[in-house]
């Protein structure tokens, strides 16, 4: 079976070390939307040791704090489902009273239309900021 986190980044590359990613998906409605990925192919956290599962939460728990600073959300979504890729990655999501899927997840049946944002911020300033929270990356 083909793994497409395997085979692409998943999506717009923010910041990268030799064990992990952290990529921007292109969801709509959604700039404040970070995925991070292990980059060797596990299904679980529990095929990680206790080091590089504190690892792999250190990059997770540094997408939450900057999404929380740079788009002050209503609440942040932690996510890591692996139901159709299962390769080990996490979803980190900013989410707003007024998205289209809140309070469901987003993948659920919309709610409402989306309400405007205005407040998206460049993949490039999102990567500069991720690498002063988890050091330089490749």
């Amino acid at each position: 079976m083909r793994c497409e986190l395997c085979a692409s980044d998943g999506g717009t590359l923010l910041w990268r070390d030799e064990f992990c990613r952290v990529v921007r998906p292109a969801v709509e409605d959604y700039p404040g939307f970070c995925r991070v990925i292990a980059n060797r192919h596990v299904r679980e956290m529990t095929d990680l040791d206790l080091a590089a599962r504190e690892r792999l939460m250190r990059a997770v728990y540094a997408c939450e704090a900057l999404l929380r600073q740079v788009y002050r959300p209503d609440k942040i979504n932690l996510a890591s489902l692996g139901n159709v890729v299962p390769h080990l990655h996490w979803h980190v999501i900013a989410r707003f009273a007024d998205d289209r899927h809140y309070p469901d997840p987003i993948w659920a049946a919309p709610r409402r239309a989306a309400a405007p944002r205005h407040d998206a911020i460049d993949d490039a300033s999102l990567a500069r900021m991720l690498t002063e929270q988890l050091g330089g990356g490749a």
